[in-house]
């Protein structure tokens, strides 16, 4: 399968049995979109920034909450989370979505806030690929990220919502995480292509351009 990431917190997956974008945004977050068709689209919470489906071609099947999915092979599960520390009280709730394509299973941590509980931890285990969020002030900083990563131990960990060259929001740069997970040049690829076979044994960060 392949990911490619559009910027913020949208990405592209690709695989055999269709295609998911996760987050997509309106004009205000800044990048360029292109034109985007898919067969699913999941929501982490409604925000402009993430729940822009008007964008996408055709008709596809809208994940905007909780709950277990299959559409063609493709086989999602969102969890409860909140968009802050203090359960919701400041920014509401956010979905946190475990897909699982081509017997690859990518966590998509949407805008989360906090360090998950032990309970929705368990329903977001075994992870193959982790999306998170590294970007600070309106979800996880660096710090909070790492400690998430060596909780979760993924196989691929790819960071999003960060502040980049056309970013309009107010987020941290990626260097402090990429310095804590010990990447000293970055050399960012256009895309991710994967297999189950090809998953490497030690954990692997990669970044991914949003510029195609």
């Amino acid at each position: 399968m392949e990911i490619t990431w559009l910027g913020h917190s949208c990405f592209k997956l690709k695989s055999k049995n269709g295609t998911v974008i996760t987050d997509p945004f309106d004009d205000s977050i800044g990048y360029q979109r292109g034109k985007l068709s898919a067969n699913i689209v999941t929501v982490s919470h409604n925000h402009p920034g993430h729940n822009f489906t008007s964008c996408i071609e055709g008709e596809p099947k809208l994940i905007t909450g909780p709950g277990e999915y299959e559409i063609g092979g493709i086989f999602i599960y969102g969890v409860s989370t909140f968009h802050d520390n203090k359960k919701g009280e400041e920014r509401g709730k956010n979905t946190t979505y475990l897909i699982e394509i081509d017997d690859i299973k990518i966590c998509h941590l949407g805008d989360l806030g906090h360090i998950p509980t032990a309970a929705q931890l368990d329903d977001i285990s075994d992870i193959d690929v982790l999306l998170i969020p590294i970007g600070g002030n309106s979800t996880i900083n660096a710090a909070i990220a790492i400690e998430l990563v060596n909780i979760v131990t993924p196989r691929i960990v790819i960071p999003m919502h960060y502040k980049t060259d056309v970013s309009t929001k107010n987020l941290d740069l990626p260097d402090q995480f990429l310095k804590e997970m010990g990447i000293k040049e970055v050399t960012p690829v256009p895309k991710l292509n994967i297999t189950k076979s090809t998953m490497p044994i030690d954990m692997q960060t990669v970044v991914l351009d949003y510029r195609q």
